[in-house]
């Protein structure tokens, strides 16, 4: 196991980020930043033994810095989106920023992606790490209470990369955290990831509205292109969406064990990913919006729509509007648990 540190950039505010560079014994490499807890890219081979980087990402530090499509970082206080960018907790209404027209989208307009995090390494017998931290104030982006937040990444001899959330507050308030990985399992600029066979354990999706606002009801993926029950091409189905994918799926497991959410194949590379997750819910994301110019990857290439894909393991979008949801709201006393696993292999 290796681990070792280099300067990687400085923020507007003169803070400097760091960039971290995790080694296992088997050659594979993760390197994360405490600029949002952001993996800047990561190393995995292929059923011949090549390595390519598997995560999408950007050419330029001064691209990181703002980071406009969430690459590969922590998001937060709360994922994805809250409706009217506004909830009551005991009584109280809070508004948070609405940094995407009416609603607060991946936690406001300088989300935990845009913090520098206090860092260190740590190094175990069969694995490497870092622990990230970060105090997100009482008020910030319109949220209550002082919200101490822990991530812990780990990269064992297994090729497991896992993701640990611990947070508590002094108020009560909503937490709802992921990383907000892009996927391509041939390795970024290898296009399309159409015959990227996926599976997701879920027999449901959350409805929404056109803003991709949960409604409060369920729809079953039986017969829908939304159906992963049994490994299909991402592609197969995706023209009868609009744009492509970007759901809620909810996980057979609401139990809150570590239990397999999703898997993953690419059959070119050979490359495998199974995601697991203590999480009740999944969010498939195939990268609509890149319109193949303003976004250049760190191959050289422009980012393409429907070049990745992103599992981002969650609590449902809205919960804190949706009582029927599973609970968001931490209270002081309370401790906030979240892990989530990336297992790579390849056959």
């Amino acid at each position: 196991m290796k681990a070792s540190s280099e300067h990687f950039g400085l923020t507007p505010d003169n803070e400097e980020a760091i960039l971290f560079n995790l080694e296992n014994n088997n050659g594979v490499v993760m390197k994360v930043t405490n600029y949002g807890g952001t993996i800047i890219s990561l190393l995995i081979p292929d059923k011949n033994g090549s390595f390519a980087d598997v995560v999408l990402g950007l050419s330029t530090w001064e691209s990181w810095i703002k980071n406009p499509a969430y690459f590969n970082c922590i998001v937060g206080r709360t994922c994805n989106r809250i409706g009217g960018a506004a909830f009551n907790i005991d009584g109280i209404r809070y508004n948070v920023s609405a940094n995407n027209g009416t609603f607060q989208l991946h936690g406001g307009f300088h989300g935990f992606h845009q913090k520098i995090w206090n860092t260190s390494i740590f190094e175990r017998n069969e694995e490497v790490g870092i622990k990230l931290e970060y105090l997100s104030v009482d008020g910030e982006e319109g949220f209550p209470g002082n919200l101490k937040i822990q991530a812990i990444y780990t990269l064992n001899n297994k090729d497991e990369i896992s993701i640990k959330f611990i947070a508590e507050t002094d108020k009560a308030t909503p937490v709802n955290l992921t990383n907000h990985g892009y996927f391509n399992l041939g390795g970024e600029g290898s296009g399309e990831i159409y015959t990227h066979k996926l599976m997701i354990c879920s027999d449901e999706i959350t409805g929404t509205d056109t803003n991709s606002i949960p409604t409060g009801e369920f729809a079953p993926v039986a017969g829908s292109p939304f159906d992963f029950r049994d490994p299909h091409e991402i592609g197969e189905r995706i023209n009868q969406l609009a744009n492509g994918y970007d759901n809620n799926f909810v996980l057979r497991n609401q139990a809150g064990d570590l239990t397999l959410a999703a898997k993953v194949h690419d059959p070119e590379s050979g490359r495998i990913l199974e995601v697991f997750t203590t999480e009740p819910g999944i969010q498939l994301y195939t990268a609509n919006w890149f319109d193949g110019e303003n976004l250049i990857g760190k191959c050289g290439k422009p980012h393409r729509n429907h070049t990745a894909f992103c599992l981002e393991t969650q609590h449902y979008p809205d919960s804190m509007n949706h009582p029927e949801f599973p609970n968001v709201i931490l209270r002081p006393g309370e401790e906030y648990n979240s892990t989530t696993v990336w297992k790579f292999s390849a056959q």
